[in-house]
């Protein structure tokens, strides 16, 4: 049996070699970098950022589910657009965007204009998530694309690593936590000429074509009605769960949300093509991938705030001490991907990662204010593994079962619901967050025979303007609390195990195109 290099090996008309597709992710994942550094900068600086702005725990966990939101709402769009007109431009406009929205926001100077900008990159945001993934997908066949979607993974584990502690040694300088937002500035110039020069990809111009802004009008009415819903209820909200307000805010999303499905069923080019969602590997894919949003925004935004408000660590140190959490997705995210290009197996990869998300997050589900750092790290490395393991590979088992021409639908379809999740768990997980962390410090307070009313804390983060004993209950509070929200991101985690293991194991084409593949076996 004689064996081909990916450079000599018959490939189908049109397709790059090797060389030429590394020159064009160069600048792909230059964009991409600079898109996750922001994210994780802002993941650091927030305490700050949020106490410098006199905000509150809702406003804090709104910073991160506005962009969220907006990244999830926009990614169905950039994916359709995809499929309609040269991705190169659309990946260099959602560049700008983001762009646009990064200035806005590091000039802000109170909590709804920061809320606004951060929208404005979530947008920018999801073109980027949608665009890279779908490039990758329609120049790289499905069993080669472990090896490429390694490189993606590698690029993330480094973004996510350095942007803490980035963010914690710029907001401990004398430039401020401003310039968390104004370094991505000069970063996303950089990846723009970079694409400019080495991503060179055809138009596929359709005619007629539609875009269905009712359906994507709907959809982030509907999500954005029950997040606000959840934000805003409970002990530390405005309302209870069981109310006259909740069920108005969870009719209406129901409502908005059932408009939408009936929307895409009649549209005629859906933003998410019903017709791809619903097939079993992608549907199922779909399911875990929420889940994994759930685990993964979820981690990386309480994480640093558990570092710096519970444990009383600097933005610097946080940043470091969430180091493991990288290394593990590093380790799992390039390694996993090497060996199902070598093996072309993927499905032990993805199930392996379910069993260590669920595993670490049942472990941080135990810890407190006074938990060993090292045991927090041990612990937050095994959520690392199963992160990586499961992200980019839940993507190619859906990619793996489509035509190219749908690649841009699906791929945004999976990073569409990811992000969904990561909306929804930022959002109820912050909500659990300051809904117990009131019970605890009440508590904290009535042992010390303070008045709750009275202790200055109220919802502001600034801590460092509070008296000692206060200070210390809250900080334990936080710790205290952190724990539950893990432990509820643990059973969300299951549900990712149970998809996961239905999901069909297909063998990996070595086609770009399912056409192709056909083709191929016709002429052996």
């Amino acid at each position: 049996m004689s064996t081909t290099t990916l450079e000599s090996r018959p490939t189908e008309s049109g397709a790059m070699t090797h060389r030429e597709i590394l020159e064009a992710l160069i600048g792909l994942l230059a964009a991409l970098f600079t898109a996750l550094l922001s994210t994780t900068i802002v993941a650091t600086a927030l305490p700050t950022i949020i106490g410098d702005l006199k905000g509150s725990q809702t406003a804090y966990t709104w910073v991160i589910t506005a962009a969220l939101l907006a990244n999830a709402a926009s990614t169905p769009i950039w994916g359709k657009l995809a499929d309609l007109f040269n991705k190169k431009v659309l990946v260099q406009s959602a560049i700008v965007i983001f762009v646009i929205g990064s200035a806005v926001a590091g000039f802000a100077h109170n909590v709804p204009i920061l809320l606004a900008a951060r929208v404005i990159q979530g947008v920018g945001m999801g073109g980027l998530t949608a665009l890279v993934v779908a490039i990758i997908g329609s120049i790289v066949a499905p069993r080669e694309r472990g090896r490429y979607s390694g490189y993606m993974g590698a690029v993330m584990a480094v973004s996510m690593s350095g942007g803490p502690i980035l963010g914690g040694v710029i907001v401990d300088s004398p430039l401020g936590w401003r310039w968390c937002f104004f370094v991505c500035v000069p970063l996303a110039v950089i990846a723009l000429g970079l694409l400019q020069k080495t991503l060179h990809i055809e138009t596929d111009r359709k005619e007629n074509v539609s875009i269905d802004w009712l359906g994507a009008g709907l959809l982030t009415a509907g999500v954005s009605v029950l997040l606000i819903w959840v934000s805003f209820a409970g002990k530390a909200g405005y309302y209870d769960w069981i109310s006259g307000e909740s069920a108005l805010y969870v009719g209406i999303g129901l409502v908005l949300l059932a408009a939408t499905i009936w929307v895409e069923s009649k549209a005629k080019s859906p933003i998410i093509p019903l017709k791809i969602v619903t097939e079993r590997t992608t549907g199922l894919a779909i399911i875990a991938s929420i889940a994994v949003g759930v685990g993964l925004f979820g981690a990386t935004t309480f994480l640093g705030q558990y570092f710096q408000t519970a444990r009383g660590f600097t933005p610097t140190d946080a940043g470091l001490l969430s180091i493991p959490l990288v290394v593990g997705m590093l380790v799992s995210s390039v390694g996993s991907g090497q060996l199902i290009t070598r093996f072309g197996q993927w499905k032990p990869f993805i199930i392996t990662g379910a069993i260590l998300l669920v595993g670490g997050f049942a472990l941080l589900g135990t810890i407190d204010h006074t938990t060993s750092l090292w045991t927090v790290g041990v612990f937050i490395t095994i959520v690392g593994l199963g992160t990586g393991m499961l992200m980019q590979n839940l993507v190619l088992a859906v990619q793996n079962t489509v035509s190219v021409h749908n690649i841009g639908a699906a791929s945004s379809s999976v990073a569409f619901f990811r992000t969904f999740g990561g909306a929804i768990g930022v959002s109820v997980l912050g909500s659990i967050l300051a809904s117990r962390v009131g019970t605890l410090s009440a508590d904290g307070f009535a042992e010390m025979g303070i008045d709750p009313s009275k202790s200055g804390g109220g919802a502001s983060l600034d801590l460092m303007s509070l008296p000692e004993p206060v200070q210390m209950v809250i900080r334990a509070a936080y710790g205290d609390a952190t724990g539950r929200i893990f432990l509820v991101a643990g059973f969300v985690a299951l549900v990712t195990l149970v998809a996961v293991v239905l999901i069909p194991n297909r063998p990996l084409r070595r086609t770009i195109d399912i056409e192709s593949e056909q083709e191929e076996l016709v002429t052996v």
